[in-house]
């Protein structure tokens, strides 16, 4: 099985969504692709808003922590270095197109549309089974020493 990017540059990132090391989180695989990153996911019974369908809050939270380093991931090779930056959402937005169905294997889908030195802007989908359930657009930008979040990874 080929690493993600959370296990190999953040083991101990606890985030719900993207943290390898939250036994309760989402624990997404993020894997580069050419010039997007990609996951696959599966869901369980308590992530359903209702049966058989997945629930909003997830949706987003899926999408929010894939974007999340697929601008990081990004910033990361732009800068040369040999880990990313940490980054955070400063906003994003999701579109549900249908209901997401919690039993079947999700695809994430991320490519940052714009960046400068220390921001991308990214789009993203959620698919079930080739359809698109949910669209993302967010900004996400590296912190700099003295936010909290910095050196979280």
């Amino acid at each position: 099985m080929v690493a993600s990017l959370q296990e190999t540059f953040a083991p101990e990132l606890r985030c719900f969504g993207c943290g390898p090391a939250n036994e309760q989180g989402l624990r997404i695989r993020s894997i580069p692709e050419g010039d997007e990153l990609v996951a696959h996911w599966r869901a369980a019974p308590h992530h359903e808003a209702y049966p058989g369908m997945l629930n909003g809050g997830i949706v987003g939270a899926l999408l929010d922590c894939h974007l999340n380093w697929a601008a990081a991931w990004h910033l990361m090779q732009a800068q040369g270095s040999a880990t990313p930056p940490c980054t955070v959402t400063a906003e994003y937005t999701v579109r549900m197109r249908r209901p997401t169905p919690s039993d079947a294997e999700l695809e994430l889908r991320a490519k940052v549309v714009e960046s400068s030195v220390d921001r991308a802007t990214v789009e993203g989908t959620l698919s079930a089974g080739g359809v698109v359930t949910a669209r993302c657009t967010g900004l996400f930008v590296a912190v700099k020493e003295g936010h909290p979040a910095y050196h979280r990874w």
